[in-house]
């Protein structure tokens, strides 16, 4: 008989290369190998995240304190210490310049007697009206004349037997006259007795454009002043630091008046003459100057 071969079965062993075996990493090992790729474990990202916190917020710790020291340390140095006074002095000076006045203005008016408002109107608004008129003539602009006041009162008369008695009605009115030509403040004056005006209280001389005048005391005032600084200083022996601080005022006289009606010229005698003279615009400085 044919012998037969018998053959072993051969089991094939897989062979396991190290790549197929799973490796087991230490936490320790993936948390330091971290920024390698290596790491599987859940934790190691948020340890990262804590420890830096911490050292953010140690950070802030230490400048906290540092800064309470600082702050103690200064306070330490001044107790007992009281403020830095600033050492100065104030200087003061005037100075005034004369100015010629440019403009003249006085009121003119008329007081009116009726037995009713109507009489006494009539009586007022014809002078008034008349007066109008002749200031323009004169060459017054419309915008110099300005009318101030109107006012209507009843007028009585006191009797024993009566009393109080209506006795008819005052109406009185007047404008104010700004005159720039000088030289017609006479004619002016004149115009209210030559129309019948019965009131005129007085004359005024002003300067147009005051700030030109107070420019230049205050100028004058503050050079006065430099001067007395600079004396002040020497005699003192100290240095002048800067300006601390600087007021000024006006302290100029008030607009000359004159009062240039007598008592003919009301009822239409000649004008007066009129001289405006000559007005002080004054200034007066303070300076508080530092000083070591």
């Amino acid at each position: 008989m044919p012998v037969k071969k018998t053959t072993k079965s051969r089991t094939k062993k897989s062979v396991k290369t190290m790549q197929d075996v799973p490796v087991q990493i230490k936490k320790e090992d993936c948390c330091r190998d971290q920024h390698h790729g290596k790491c599987g474990h859940r934790g190691c990202g948020g340890k990262k995240v804590l420890i830096t916190l911490i050292g953010i917020l140690l950070v802030y710790l230490i400048f906290w304190v540092g800064t309470l020291i600082r702050n103690n340390i200064r306070e330490y140095n001044h107790i007992g210490f009281s403020d830095r006074t600033e050492r100065t002095i104030v200087v003061d000076a005037d100075a005034k310049v004369t100015a010629t006045p440019d403009i003249a203005k006085t009121s003119i008016g008329m007081i009116a007697e009726g037995e009713s408002v109507e009489d006494a109107q009539q009586k007022n608004t014809e002078v008034m009206n008349s007066l109008i008129v002749g200031l323009k003539q004169l060459g017054i602009a419309e915008a110099d004349i300005q009318t101030t006041n109107y006012n209507i009162y009843p007028r009585y008369n006191y009797t024993q037997d009566e009393g109080r008695v209506l006795d008819g009605y005052e109406v009185s009115q007047s404008v104010v006259i700004k005159i720039r030509d000088l030289e017609k403040a006479n004619s002016v004056l004149a115009l209210a007795g030559q129309v019948g005006a019965n009131s005129v209280s007085g004359l005024d001389f002003i300067i147009d454009d005051r700030d030109v005048y107070r420019v230049e005391a205050r100028d004058l005032a503050l050079e006065k002043a430099a001067k007395k600084a600079k004396i002040l200083a020497d005699s003192l022996g100290v240095q002048l630091v800067s300006v601390v601080s600087y007021n000024e005022f006006e302290t100029g006289s008030a607009a000359p008046r004159v009062f240039a009606l007598e008592a003919d010229v009301g009822f239409g005698g000649g004008a007066p003459e009129i001289e405006s003279g000559s007005l002080d615009v004054s200034m007066s400085v303070s300076v508080t100057f530092e000083i070591r």
